[in-house]
């Protein structure tokens, strides 16, 4: 991590790991040293490990590093999680936070008077979820896994196949290919896919100005379905 993103007015530093949109991880010694960035100046670590389970690779099974592990980070690290990824239960809108008791405390003041308590039934789900996956080795978890690594390589693939470069994701499930190749913006080239094909993907600048120039697309879905929109997209990019 570069020191010198970090200013006198600096509070707190912010670290999803996996990266949603470019799929990219962060192995334990780039932790490391964005942990002692962290100890060095004082701050606190927002650490959103809601893709933690989705890592592909040859570590792709071995134990998980949580920020919140690292020596010294405990007391200063703030871990977001929930189930919609790990669990597929995106919409139940069931989520924890991980943290020093002060700050929690002071956290649950504002939560209060935005929502009472997650649903009764999501509690439910996700209490037999951790309960059914325990009991199992978390086999279910480890078989969307797989099946999401299957796609992530068909989608990667894809791509480069139509002549568009794609930093390879190694975490969520998300690709983030550059279209500057094509010489239209994100907007431009998301709107007319979507009008003329049929197709729908994400701005790249929908995420801040350092993705202008690409666009985020989603493998989880049907196989088929993303062979189909492939297809659709390389006919795009040909008649451009």
């Amino acid at each position: 991590m570069k020191e010198a993103a970090v200013t006198e007015k600096t509070r707190a530093l912010i670290f999803p790991y996996p990266n949603n949109p470019t799929g990219a991880v962060m192995n334990k010694a780039q932790m490391e040293e964005i942990a002692r960035v962290a100890e060095k100046y004082d701050l606190l670590v927002i650490s959103d490990e809601i893709y933690a389970e989705l890592t592909y690779g040859e570590d792709e099974n071995a134990p998980k590093t949580a920020f919140s592990a690292l020596p010294g980070m405990r007391e200063r690290t703030v871990l977001i999680n929930g189930f919609s990824k790990a669990f597929a239960m995106t919409g139940w809108r069931l989520g924890y936070a991980c943290g020093p008791k002060e700050i929690l405390y002071e956290m649950n003041k504002i939560h209060q008077y935005a929502i009472m308590c997650a649903p009764r039934q999501a509690q439910v789900a996700g209490m037999q979820a951790l309960k059914k996956n325990r009991e199992n080795g978390y086999e279910d978890v480890s078989t969307m896994r797989r099946s999401y690594d299957r796609r992530r390589r068909v989608m990667l693939d894809a791509f480069r196949k139509m002549g568009l470069s794609c930093f390879e994701p190694r975490g969520a499930f998300y690709c983030f290919p550059s279209i500057q190749s094509t010489g239209l913006t994100s907007e431009e080239f998301c709107t007319r896919l979507l009008r003329e094909h049929k197709v729908v993907c994400v701005p790249g600048d929908a995420f801040g100005q350092s993705g202008a120039g690409h666009i985020r697309c989603c493998y989880a879905t049907d196989l088929n379905r993303m062979l189909e929109a492939f297809k659709r997209m390389d006919t795009f990019i040909q008649n451009l």
